[in-house]
C-alpha cells in the first residue's frame, strides 16, 4: 500500500487538507471510510511505515470555532494509562488505512520515544500558535488554520 502519495485526482496539496485515505471500499452502503464518527476511530491503532506499531488514537480533538480537526491525540507506552505518553498528532500527518483499520504516520519510532509529549493531567495550550506551530511543523504538516495558496 502506497502511504505517501495523495489519491488520484486530489488538488488540495497534503499537507492542507485532511488525513489521507487508502484502501477500503466504495459501495455507499453507509458510512465511512470518507466520513465517520469520531468516536469509532478512537482506540485505532497507529503504525509507521516499517509497520512498527506507535501507539494508539486516544481522542480526536476539535477546533469547535473553525469546524475542524485541531489534532488526534497519540497514546503510547505505559500500563493500563499508568505512564502513558500523549502525542498531538496533525491531521494532515495521519493515512487512514480502511482495510486494515487503523491509523499511518511517517515516523520514526525512537523519534517519537523521545519527542516532547504529554500526560493526561497536563494538557498543553494548542491556543497556544507557537507551541501548535511546532507540533505540526514536527510532522512536515502545514498548520491547518494557515490560508491556503
Amino acid at each position: 500500500m502506497d502511504y505517501t502519495n495523495p489519491p488520484a485526482g486530489a488538488d488540495t496539496p497534503p499537507s492542507l487538507q485532511g488525513a489521507r485515505i487508502v484502501g477500503g471500499n466504495d459501495n455507499h452502503d453507509g458510512p465511512g471510510p470518507a466520513i465517520m464518527a469520531a468516536d469509532t476511530l478512537g482506540g485505532n491503532e497507529v503504525y509507521n511505515f516499517n509497520n512498527d506499531k506507535l501507539g494508539t488514537i486516544e481522542h480526536i480533538m476539535l477546533d469547535v470555532g473553525h469546524g475542524r480537526i485541531a489534532y488526534a491525540v497519540l497514546a503510547r507506552g505505559g500500563v493500563l494509562g499508568i505512564g502513558e505518553k500523549l502525542h498531538a498528532i496533525p491531521w494532515s500527518a495521519l493515512t487512514l488505512d480502511a482495510e486494515r483499520k487503523c491509523f499511518v504516520l511517517d515516523a520514526d519510532k525512537e523519534k517519537l520515544k523521545e519527542a516532547d509529549g504529554f500526560d493526561k493531567e497536563h494538557w498543553p495550550s494548542f491556543v497556544d500558535p507557537d507551541w501548535a506551530a511546532d507540533q505540526y511543523a514536527n510532522y512536515g504538516s502545514a498548520p491547518y488554520w494557515q490560508p491556503r495558496l
